[in-house]
């Protein structure tokens, strides 16, 4: 399985950026090819087994996707799984880490706010099966998927820089 992943440091508190990334659905404007998230199947809110549909372009290609939230640390991490169809796609995932030489927080712990520089990840795993992975270029337009979602990734982290830093 493919990973990429991506890092920003950004100069706001860990509570100004997770504010940008908490919820998928508000996230339209800041990423670079999913323009449109809303929750589905009753979800309201982000947990974990919440479902919404993203709605992606690259060109004139348009696709939407069903997504799963696998992973919810408030104030630490969100991550999701996702489906075209019944297929398996991605998990994509977003983590705050914390300042350098704090510790690591448990599965309850929140960030600290006080250090005012913010490590942002953000992580691609590419889930696709081997038939799938053979289309894809054609189906996206995209020949190396790892490449073109590293420079998706870091301009996603920038606009999510821009708007906690501004």
């Amino acid at each position: 399985m493919d990973s990429v992943e991506v890092t920003e440091q950004i100069v706001a508190p860990a509570d100004r950026v997770w504010a940008l990334i908490e919820d998928p659905t508000t996230m339209g404007e800041l990423t670079a090819e999913c323009h449109a998230m809303t929750w589905t199947g009753g979800a309201t809110a982000p947990a974990v087994g919440a479902q919404f549909r993203g709605s992606n372009r690259r060109g004139w290609r348009r696709w939407t996707t069903t997504c799963t939230i696998v992973d919810y640390r408030p104030g630490t991490s969100i991550a999701w799984d996702v489906h075209a169809g019944p297929l398996a796609v991605a998990r994509w995932s977003y983590r705050i880490e914390p300042p350098q030489g704090a510790s690591q927080p448990g599965p309850d712990d929140q960030v600290p706010t006080g250090d005012q520089t913010t490590t942002l990840v953000e992580r691609f795993e590419d889930r696709r099966a081997s038939a799938l992975r053979a289309i894809g270029p054609l189906l996206r337009g995209v020949p190396d998927t790892n490449q073109h979602n590293r420079s998706n990734m870091a301009e996603t982290l920038r606009r999510i820089k821009r708007h906690a830093e501004g």
